[in-house]
């Protein structure tokens, strides 16, 4: 039987990531992936993205050059997209482009479902049902990366809190999209952020070129994602197109406080929590996660000190904790009542929280450029959470 130096559980962004970045590294991969699954996602991936991990042109199905935010009482605050724009994909074709991508660099494909790890004194193995068969196959390795997504059975098994990641759950319609209108701009991401459609995250409309993303998240219990969903095509005009598919899932809402086992296991992407707060931005975080976690095991290999495991959360928090942790504040402060996100849309009138916002998301990392326009934005921002400016001011 084959030994491989890691075995990926998971075939998304970040598993197919890691899968190529070690394959191209010179270790021996397998990428194992149900496959037949798409994510639900609005599908924006910012500039960054696209430069870093070498995405060609042929997988930007649009470019977005405006976001709208709109407010319970239809508020409307378009930002223009400066200097570049947001890419958009389909996860359909997007996650199969990663994982053909990987499986050029040298990973070898295996398409199942992972059912559990067994250890002995010679090796580690993971054991999957094979999809064309249905019958129980083993892969022996070195190391696992687990990158099975937001409820992920490896996380659960192996890492210390991996069964309490917080979440909330997902759901969108992939729609036909139709010409421009005077509700629907081809060109412009649509942000609602309102209690009727979801009463502690947001609902979108996100353009894909030829179909479009509409759906909305919420982690209460009861909320019927569905008819929230309706009722946000009907508020958009977009009742009356073609439903091509329809598509749920949990999003972590914070990055675990430990990713590997401390022996051969380390997370990667949503199993590992990292997806943004706030925006619920995964795309970019997942490639990343599974970059750094392929680099921990590459470490790992080569030193032999499973201790290089940790190297995956320490590389990732190094670069994005303050981001995180400026995008968990602002979502406490002002998803929790209409009043709040009302606020939240009169203050992105501002014109510096547009441009900080947007050059914060292009680049993913905080700008220390304008102390003055953070401090501008600091004060007004306290003054709309202590209700000292009303919120029908700009």
């Amino acid at each position: 039987m084959t030994m491989f130096d890691v075995v990926v559980i998971g075939g998304g962004p970040s598993g197919a990531t890691a899968a190529e970045d070690l394959a191209r590294s010179g270790q021996k991969v397998a990428l194992l992936d149900r496959e037949g699954r798409i994510k639900p996602c609005g599908g924006a991936v910012p500039p960054r993205l696209i430069q870093d991990f070498a995405i060609p042109d042929s997988q930007i199905v649009a470019r977005i050059n405006t976001a709208r935010m709109i407010s319970p009482t239809q508020r409307q605050v378009d930002i223009p997209i400066e200097n570049g724009y947001v890419g958009m994909v389909d996860r359909e074709h997007f996650d199969a482009f990663l994982r053909d991508r990987a499986e050029a660099a040298g990973a070898t494909r295996y398409t199942g479902t992972f059912l559990r790890i067994e250890r002995d004194e010679e090796c580690t193995r993971v054991l999957y049902r094979e999809k064309a068969t249905g019958e129980t196959q083993i892969l022996q390795t070195r190391l696992i990366i687990g990158a099975d997504g937001a409820r992920s059975s490896v996380a659960k098994a192996e890492v210390p809190g991996g069964d309490k990641i917080p979440y909330v759950i997902a759901y969108h319609e992939i729609i036909e999209a139709p010409e421009a209108t005077a509700q629907y701009d081809p060109l412009r991401c649509d942000v609602i952020y309102d209690g009727k459609i979801s009463p502690d995250f947001y609902g979108w409309v996100f353009p894909h070129g030829k179909s479009a993303s509409v759906g909305m998240g919420t982690g209460i219990d009861g909320v019927d994602l569905k008819k929230a969903t309706a009722e946000l095509r009907v508020a958009s005009g977009l009742e009356h197109c073609r439903t091509i598919r329809r598509e749920g899932a949990p999003i972590p809402l914070r990055p675990m406080d430990r990713w590997d086992n401390g022996r051969d296991v380390v997370l990667a992407g949503d199993a590992a929590g990292v997806v943004a707060p706030s925006s619920g931005e995964g795309i970019y975080y997942a490639v990343v996660g599974g970059r750094v976690a392929a680099t921990a095991a590459a470490a790992c290999l080569a030193t032999g000190r499973v201790r290089d495991l940790g190297l995956a959360r320490k590389l990732f928090m190094r670069e994005h904790k303050q981001v995180f942790r400026v995008l968990g504040a602002m979502q406490n402060a002002y998803y929790r009542s209409d009043e709040r996100r009302e606020r939240f849309v009169s203050l992105c009138h501002d014109i510096d929280v547009q441009r900080l916002t947007f050059e914060a998301y292009m680049n993913k990392r905080l700008v220390k450029a304008r102390p003055l326009a953070h401090l501008k934005i600091g004060i007004k921002n306290l003054a709309h959470l202590t209700r000292l400016v009303s919120e029908t001011r700009v």
